[in-house]
């Protein structure tokens, strides 16, 4: 049946081809949504999301690769856009998660990837920087405070004293690049934005969970023990910040609602899912149990925000496959 054949492959080609630099964030959300539901004691549920997680990432990596043989100026246009920095964050999200799960070694491997390819992206993005900034370019501040995330994870598990203070300088850039992106961030975003500008609240909840999970690094490290309070103070602080968006960001959702599917709805589970994981940490480095308490239920608001973004996703995968499918079927031969 070589007509099926002929008409299955370009098909896949189009759906490939159309995979956009940001495609990075469905790795992050789903990512940072299995962390949530580990932290909150739903260990089965959550590694069905960090196999799939595991499994976008391996997929995106191949597809990168097999661009960067076959098209490269494609590759090298999109590099210079924030949205490619959604590949760094993604990479060291997924690394957290298997740190957590006790795989050290492999989460310290996906830093090294991470901080690799940031290294790599950073100085490009920046040349081609645009103002004003919309939501994906916070993602220069969340690719750069979620290695820092990761690394005060794996030094608070090994007792690793220099990767914790590696981790506070990364925290100290990330609020730096934050308090960039954001004065010159446009505010009409918040109405007109296709999901990405989420990250504007979003980025803040990574600070906090980055800080927060610096202080229990240094806890954990006697040698750093002075800083946790002081850490944890200030997680606390960014923690409330971070919260200020939120009202925000759902009162704009519900005056100008975005209901078509977009790939930039990803940057939207993504930090919805933050808000619950730098609650769940913030409220056990400070002792407060609201916030795990808060974290609680809202790790189900990110959990159901996931599933119906990942059903449009489906839905609009097998749409554009049915369609170029049957295109190519009725091409007349010869």
């Amino acid at each position: 049946m070589p007509g099926r054949d002929n008409a299955v492959t370009p098909a896949a080609a189009r759906v490939l081809a159309a995979i956009p630099p940001a495609s990075g964030a469905v790795v992050m959300g789903t990512g940072i949504v299995s962390i949530d539901l580990t932290v909150g004691g739903h260990e089965t549920l959550s590694r069905v999301l960090l196999v799939l997680a595991a499994a976008v990432w391996v997929g995106l990596g191949l597809v990168l690769v097999g661009r960067v043989l076959t098209d490269r100026p494609r590759v090298v246009h999109e590099a210079a856009s924030p949205a490619a920095l959604t590949g760094v964050a993604g990479t060291a999200v997924l690394g957290s998660r298997l740190a957590l799960l006790g795989w050290h070694r492999v989460g310290g491997a996906l830093l090294v990837v991470a901080l690799c390819l940031w290294l790599l992206l950073v100085p490009s993005v920046l040349r081609h920087w645009v103002t004003p900034t919309v939501g994906v370019s916070f993602v220069l501040d969340v690719s750069t405070d979620s290695l820092a995330v990761l690394a005060a994870i794996l030094a608070a598990e090994e007792q690793i004293r220099w990767l914790a203070v590696a981790s506070l300088v990364a925290i100290g850039l990330g609020l730096a690049i934050y308090v960039f992106v954001l004065a010159r961030f446009d505010l009409r975003q918040l109405v007109v934005g296709h999901g990405d500008h989420w990250v504007a609240g979003g980025a803040l909840a990574i600070a906090t969970l980055a800080c927060g999970k610096a202080a229990q690094a240094t806890q954990a490290i006697g040698s750093l023990h002075g800083l946790s309070d002081g850490l944890g103070r200030t997680a606390l602080a960014l923690w409330a910040a971070a919260m200020l968006w939120l009202p925000v960001l759902i009162v704009c959702e519900l005056v100008a609602p975005r209901l078509s599917y977009d790939a930039r709805r990803w940057s939207t589970v993504f930090p919805v899912g933050m808000y619950a994981a730098c609650s769940f940490t913030v409220g056990e480095v400070e002792d407060i149990g609201g916030l795990v308490d808060f974290a609680r239920v809202w790790t189900w608001v990110a959990f159901s925000l996931w599933l119906v973004v990942l059903a449009a996703l489906i839905r609009r995968g097998l749409a554009t496959w049915s369609a170029d499918a049957g295109a190519v079927r009725g091409e007349p031969s010869g």
